[in-house]
């Protein structure tokens, strides 16, 4: 899936399609000519070795990476498969994470190529066409001693 779901600039891939490179099962045949941007990809389910099997991208159709510059988590989904995210297990834990991430003024985000869906406590914001870096701004008012989080791109 790594392979195939992130847009490699010096490629000339983009975002949902294979790397002219992979083969599916096999890995890079351009290996030790791969672009820094590959060199440095590491998707959570190798750097996180607590995510549960259902994570990993194979079986999820979803990679999982920090974005440096704002600690957002972002899960690219598989085109092929655009509604994976909302399997039971996963949009929990994706909840879970919002949840938890939210104190911290940093998100979760799912791109199915570029298209965007904010991901907050208890719901799943469409935000429509969005390149990973734009912004977004999240107003907090309270109802019924609940918060209500207002979503509007910046």
């Amino acid at each position: 899936m790594c392979c195939k779901l992130p847009r490699i600039p010096a490629l000339d891939k983009p975002a949902g399609v294979w790397c002219r490179y992979c083969r599916p099962g096999v890995g890079c045949n351009n290996y030790d000519q791969r672009p820094q941007m590959c060199r440095d990809f590491f998707c959570q389910w190798i750097e996180n070795a607590s995510l549960p099997d259902y994570w990993k991208p194979e079986i999820s159709k979803i990679i999982l990476t920090h974005f440096p510059r704002t600690g957002f988590l972002y899960a690219q989904v598989d085109p092929a498969r655009p509604d994976a995210w909302k399997a039971p297990k996963l949009l929990a834990d994706l909840q879970r994470w919002a949840t938890q991430m939210l104190a911290q003024r940093r998100h979760v985000v799912v791109f199915v190529n570029d298209d965007a869906t904010l991901i907050m406590p208890d719901q799943s914001v469409p935000m429509g066409r969005m390149r990973p870096g734009e912004g977004f701004a999240i107003k907090t008012t309270y109802r019924n001693r609940k918060p209500v989080y207002e979503v509007s791109r910046a």
